[in-house]
């Protein structure tokens, strides 16, 4: 198969799943991919990190591996990928970008390959899962990062293609920074115990904690469908 028949089948896909008639979807997608509605989430995280680790310098290491983690899957891809493979969004695409179904006329930057939502968003739920090592957590971080990959083909702002290499790179790079702290952090500080209690992940991270931004990821969930809802409301 040629590459040239592989963009028409991701041409295929895209117009497949972008968008609906639903007033209700258009409203949720558009808050669900907005970074501000994730805030909260972000708290919740440093707070996990803030109340599980009782040297500053460990709680330093760890933030400063999250932002590397961003940096790494997403900034470098908008400063230096993008610009470079110069693949058209789905919106800005010559054959298929009129067909595209907008959302209040949205239609994004001029190049997206390959999403930096998606990189973003996987390289963080990776990270989080090998430090915590809490199942509840992982699952809904990882369900976080699929429905903000959604998004993204719903707004018909980014190809499935996009998306998946967006994925794969973000699983990449939460694997290695992870591993890339880990060894620093057993050369700075004495090595954690293994837990065995529910109280606790393997880790040492309360269970009850992890609860709290699982928590915090459902309640967002909740206000994106309120606000979807004002915006059926308003139209």
């Amino acid at each position: 198969m040629s590459l040239y028949e592989i963009i028409d089948i991701d041409r295929q896909w895209l117009l497949a799943l972008n968008g609906s008639d639903s007033l209700f979807l258009d409203g949720l997608v558009k808050t669900l991919t907005t970074a501000s509605t994730w805030i909260p989430l972000y708290i919740a995280l440093l707070y996990l990190v803030i109340k599980n680790n009782d040297q500053w310098q460990k709680m330093l290491l760890i933030v400063g591996a999250a932002l590397t983690c961003v940096v790494l899957a997403g900034s470098l891809d908008d400063i230096f990928v993008k610009p470079m493979v110069a693949r058209w969004r789905p919106t800005h695409d010559p054959i298929i970008g009129m067909d595209v179904d907008l959302v209040n006329g949205y239609r994004g930057g001029s190049y997206g390959f390959f999403s930096a939502h998606a990189s973003n968003t996987f390289s963080l739920a990776v990270f989080f899962v090998l430090l915590i090592r809490n199942k509840v957590l992982s699952i809904a971080l990882v369900i976080w990062s699929l429905i903000n990959c959604w998004t993204r083909i719903y707004l018909g702002v980014h190809f499935l293609g996009d998306i998946l290499v967006g994925i794969l790179w973000g699983g990449i790079v939460g694997v290695a920074v992870w591993c890339g702290m880990k060894r620093i952090e057993q050369r700075l500080f004495e090595s954690k115990s293994t837990y065995v209690s529910e109280q606790y992940t393997s880790t040492g991270y309360e269970t009850q904690d992890a609860e709290v931004v699982v928590s915090v990821l459902i309640y967002t969930f909740i206000f994106s469908i309120f606000k979807a809802c004002y915006f059926l409301y308003i139209n």
